[in-house]
């Protein structure tokens, strides 16, 4: 099997996409160049090899060739065929429903979306209950799935459905400094899912040690009920005014 001569990883320091490709890299010990660029003034070079002009894009330079390779799936799918230590399963079928799962944390990354920028209470009300729900979906199949028992999804098994599940749940330690929204509430198995990834080492150097600050930051900056809560003296206290009694 061949190996690419060197790895760089084109990425931005919030992005969740990139940090999956970060984690995979990361647990299949390969070393690569992380660059980051500002995706609000992007660089003439990233436009010209990022068809789609978003991050994570990989570029691989090998034997005096250069391939680039956009899409953090695409990405990540391509690192299980060039790379030793796979992430998936080697059963077709577990494997197709890792990537079912993959899906489903990418949908979750959406719903994490509407709910920081909901312009009124209602509207971050409204998205958090979505959110609770599609955590029960989970809740559900790591109590039915195959990994029963954790600590990871497939078990004793990192992979790469934990690579993608890392970074949503970083989003959900940020909301959990700003107020208690209530989203992982009764629900065992995934908070112990994700107390376990949040020690896993990979995940925890998938960004700069001053992420919680740039979020934080971000999301404070944002025209949203969000934000206008973190303004507040004490958010928490303001949530719980918000809840219908």
């Amino acid at each position: 099997m061949q190996h690419p001569d060197t790895l760089s990883l084109v990425s931005h320091p919030l992005c969740p996409y990139v940090q999956r490709a970060a984690i995979s890299l990361a647990e299949k010990g390969v070393p690569f160049e992380r660059v980051d660029i500002d995706l609000a003034n992007k660089p003439d070079w990233f436009k010209a090899i990022s068809p789609l002009g978003k991050v994570p894009l990989l570029r691989v330079r090998q034997n005096g060739d250069e391939t680039m390779i956009f899409e953090s799936a695409v990405i990540l799918e391509f690192l299980e065929e060039t790379q030793a230590n796979p992430l998936h399963p080697a059963d077709p079928y577990a494997r197709a429903r890792h990537r079912a799962w993959i899906e489903y944390g990418s949908a979750i990354l959406n719903a994490i979306g509407r709910f920081y920028s909901a312009s009124s209470e209602a509207g971050l009300l409204a998205e958090s209950s979505v959110l609770s729900a599609m955590f029960d979906r989970v809740e559900a199949e790591l109590s039915d799935g195959a990994g029963h028992g954790g600590p990871w999804f497939a078990g004793s098994r990192f992979s790469l459905v934990d690579a993608v599940y890392g970074p949503v749940f970083r989003y959900l330690d940020t909301f959990d400094r700003i107020g208690d929204f209530g989203i992982l509430d009764g629900k065992p198995l995934v908070q112990a899912w994700r107390e376990a990834l949040s020690e896993r080492t990979s995940i925890k150097g998938a960004v700069a040690p001053d992420y919680p600050q740039r979020l934080h930051a971000f999301l404070r900056a944002k025209e949203s009920f969000l934000s206008s809560l973190i303004r507040q003296g004490d958010p928490a206290t303001a949530l719980r005014q918000a809840q219908p009694a």
